[in-house]
Parts: C-alpha cells; structure tokens; sequence
C-alpha cells in the first residue's frame, strides 16, 4: 500500500488523504469501471454480416407441348422459402368441328321397303343403311340377289324384290333381284358399268372373265364410273373395243 502511495499523484494525496481503506476502495473502482467499458467497447464492435444466399429450385416438370412447335417454359426460379409454383397443364387441344362440306349421297330406295323414295345418307354408306334409312324391308321382301354389305355410290338407285330389278354392283342403277343383261332386264338396253356383274359384262363383245374382273376392280377402286369414256382407263380396253363398247354401256 506504501508503494501505491507514493505513485498516486500528489493532488489525489492531498484530496483523499491517503487514507489506505480509501486508495483501495478508489483502486477497485477504477478496475471496475475499466473492465466494464473494455467489455462495453468489445460487445459494440461491428461483425461482417453475410448476405443470404439465392437458392435455385429444382426444375419443374415441363408439360408436353400443347401443338406443334410450340416451346417449352423456362425453369423459374425461387428464392428460399418461398411456396414452389405448380406446373401448368397443357392446353387441350382443340375439339375438331364438323365439316360443314361433308361428302354425302344421294339414293333412290324403292320396291318392298316400307319408306320409299330419295334419301341423302354419309358418303360410304351401304346398301343395309339405306334400307335402315327407308324403314326396312316389308315382312315377305326377296332379298335374294341384294347385297346389303356394298358401299352406295351417289345417284343410284336400290330396289328390293321388283320383277325384272338387276342385282349389280356398286354405281347408279338398280338392286334387287336378278335380271338379265341390261337396264332392269330390258333385252338390248345398255348395260350399267356401275351395276352389272362380272357375268353381266361377259355378255359385251371382246369381254371376257379376265377383262370383266378389270372392269369391276377399277369402279371398286375408283367409286364408280362417273362417265362411258372412263372405260379407257381399265387395262386391257384400246381405242378399237372402247368404240366396240360405248354405245352398248352406260355408267
């Protein structure tokens, strides 16, 4: 305490006294009180702050494309915590409207149907349609010779069970029972490529089965004969039987 005395400076000397019990207390307090400001300093200090950090989100799944050529959105991004975006369903694609230029055709159902006259049926109906379309056949009707499964052509005409009808194949003319070569079995009467039978045209000058076939397969495959001067597309028909053949035909 001797040697604290003789460092305190003589203005404190004089003012406390150096009284020992007060050089002491004054001395706890002076290291009090720099403790407290050495920590009051230290806790005020500034620290670095770090920046929060932008996280990516997983990618959502990409929907389908909605039509073609259509690009894909690109991948959003969210910060963290925010809520995660649903993906977008793809558009549905439109509903097809119906054509208003439908194909259709138009047919003549007569003889032993309940309903007879001119029907306007879908393109690439059949004979059964047109019967169904006319009420159906009368209970007793001969349907020998009709073939309901054949694809109806436009203009033709379909008769169930009349006396002297021709059974033929698909174009305008007439169904029904067998006839003979002709129009409705009228002898002479020009024979309908549309109609006829392979039979029918091997009664033809220069037809025979092989060329009948022909003559049937290219009215399948091309919907019928819409004109006598098609006859020259069939393999098998020169210029010389076309002329044999065109005043004792029609489509």
């Amino acid at each position: 305490m001797a040697g604290i005395r003789d460092r305190t400076p003589l203005w404190m000397q004089t003012r406390c006294g150096l009284e020992p019990r007060t050089l002491a207390a004054l001395t706890v307090v002076l290291l009090v009180a720099a403790g407290l400001a050495g920590g009051y300093f230290w806790m005020g200090r500034p620290e670095p702050v770090r920046a929060p950090e932008l996280v990516r989100a997983a990618p959502a799944t990409v929907a389908p494309k909605g039509r073609a050529g259509a690009e894909p959105e690109p991948e959003a991004r969210q910060e963290v915590g925010s809520p995660a975006t649903p993906p977008v369903p793809p558009p549905a694609p439109p509903v097809p409207l119906a054509s208003s230029g439908t194909k259709v055709v138009v047919v003549d159902v007569g003889g032993k149907v309940r309903r007879p006259g001119v029907l306007t049926l879908p393109a690439g109906s059949r004979v059964e349609d047109a019967l169904q379309a006319a009420g159906g056949v009368r209970s007793g009707a001969d349907l020998t010779g009709v073939n309901r499964a054949r694809v109806l052509s436009d203009g033709e005409q379909v008769l169930v069970d009349v006396p002297g009808a021709q059974a033929g194949g698909p174009g305008p003319g007439s169904v029904g029972s067998a006839g003979g070569a002709g129009v409705g079995g009228v002898p002479g009467a020009p024979v309908s490529l549309n109609t006829a039978t392979v039979e029918q045209l091997e009664t033809l000058p220069g037809v025979g089965p092989v060329l009948a076939q022909h003559i049937v397969d290219h009215r399948t495959e091309h919907g019928g004969f819409r004109s006598v001067s098609e006859l020259r597309e069939v393999s098998g028909i020169g210029e010389r039987r076309f002329a044999d053949l065109e005043p004792l035909v029609r489509p």
